[in-house]
């Protein structure tokens, strides 16, 4: 069903409750995971979404749940504001994307979680909860991380600030020079991400840092060329070939980490952020402490040197401040992420596998809305407020409304 209000989301709570139905609500199937597959009632997003309000003096704006970020930057945008970070993609609601714990990469700014200063939550029993630090704090707390375990989000309040600018510079850069000045590299910039293509000493840098202006975005033809002709229609057509003949992979790899081009631009921030994603893949991606990132990067090109795996996709590695939300994976200490993605189609597990021994072996926490095999054994020691997120879902969801198998495997029974 596709609810328009909290109290429709209520209503239809509470009937499935009574008919012994379990209830998730869905956002764009971005997760890797099951963490919205339901046997029972599925909530569809896509008529809780656009603005409520926003408030300039609290630097705030209030969203439908429904909302995608593309929607949401843009009205940003047109109204002259700006959220302070963000990820490098739009296609998620915001409810999805706090929920799960999307990310950037920040010196100073963190996840999507970390800037929402309110939010609206539906709850097992029918109950519109307002959440904020000082309405109903200690649900507020967890629910801006929650999996919908707790209930079902219905409106988000973001911190937001006056719109500026961000000049993007990227480089090429050998991973020797990146693994040596890691620690530099994030300290002198406010955003810094690399990719490193494995097979290769060939890594991409991002360091984006605001600016005074004036705005000089990539010319047309020239962004095209760069996001669309090599990032994504180049790439893919050599992540086929390597699927196809695993053997070529190395040469491609090499290919890629060549293609692209040092460029610098300046422009408002999510054009920054973000960049389009059309070339399909498998990802799973480990929060690690900040100075184990480089030591763990280095295990995993070990790994694939001497093994038979074949990979053609770039290793991302982008870092966050630390924060205070239970589940979220920066939680209590400075953090770097490393991702690693298969092309779709090609063989992952063993490559997957082998990653994530090495993140775990240094303390690593997963995505919760990637792929991963840890269950809430493992996680309960990893977040030392994993028993004060369950406490609280049992009391706010003892029957279990909003659960599912991929719950039950992360939180437990």
């Amino acid at each position: 069903m596709a609810p328009a209000s909290a109290g429709e989301v209520a209503e239809a709570v509470v009937r499935a409750a009574a008919d012994g139905l379990r209830v998730k609500a869905a956002g764009t199937g971005h997760s890797f995971t099951a963490a919205a597959a339901t046997d029972g009632l599925l909530i569809r997003p896509e008529h809780l979404g656009g603005l409520h309000a926003i408030d300039r003096a609290a630097g705030t704006v209030t969203v439908g749940a429904g909302t995608t970020l593309r929607h949401l930057n843009a009205t940003l945008s047109a109204h002259g504001l700006s959220l302070a970070n963000m990820g490098d993609i739009m296609e998620q609601t915001v409810s999805g994307a706090v929920s799960t714990g999307t990310h950037g990469t920040g010196r100073a700014s963190a996840s999507l979680s970390a800037q929402v200063r309110a939010l609206e939550l539906v709850t097992a029993d029918g109950s519109v909860l307002k959440c904020s630090a000082e309405e109903n704090p200690e649900v507020f707390a967890a629910a801006r991380l929650g999996l919908g375990a707790l209930g079902v989000i219905t409106a988000v309040t973001f911190a937001v600030e006056p719109e500026f600018l961000l000049r993007a510079r990227e480089e090429p850069m050998p991973l020797d020079r990146v693994t040596g000045e890691f620690e530099q590299l994030v300290a002198e910039n406010e955003h810094f991400e690399f990719y490193w293509f494995p097979h290769t000493s060939n890594c991409i840098t991002k360091r984006n840092n605001r600016s005074a202006g004036p705005a000089d975005p990539p010319g047309r033809v020239a962004a095209w060329v760069e996001d669309e002709l090599l990032s994504n229609g180049l790439f893919g057509a050599l992540c086929t070939v390597g699927r196809t003949v695993p053997a070529a992979v190395p040469g491609i790899a090499r290919l890629a980490g060549r293609a692209l081009s040092a460029r610098s631009y300046t422009d408002v921030p999510y054009r920054v952020f973000t960049s389009p994603r059309r070339v399909r893949f498998l990802e799973m991606e480990y929060a690690l402490p900040r100075e184990a990132a480089i030591p763990a990067l280095r295990e995993l090109r070990a790994a694939i040197e001497r093994s038979r795996l074949r990979v053609a996709f770039p290793v991302e590695v982008r870092t966050a401040p630390a924060d205070d939300i239970p589940l979220s994976t920066a939680h209590a200490r400075d953090t770097a992420y490393i991702a690693v993605h298969m092309y779709r189609g090609a063989p992952y597990r063993a490559y997957f596998r082998a990653a994530e021994q090495i993140m775990t072996a240094h303390g690593g926490r997963p995505h919760w809305g990637k792929l991963h095999s840890r269950d809430a054994g493992h996680l309960a020691a990893a977040y030392p407020r994993f028993a004060d997120f369950t406490a609280l879902r049992d009391r706010l969801d003892p029957q279990r409304v909003f659960g599912n198998d991929y719950l039950r495997r992360v939180l437990g029974a």
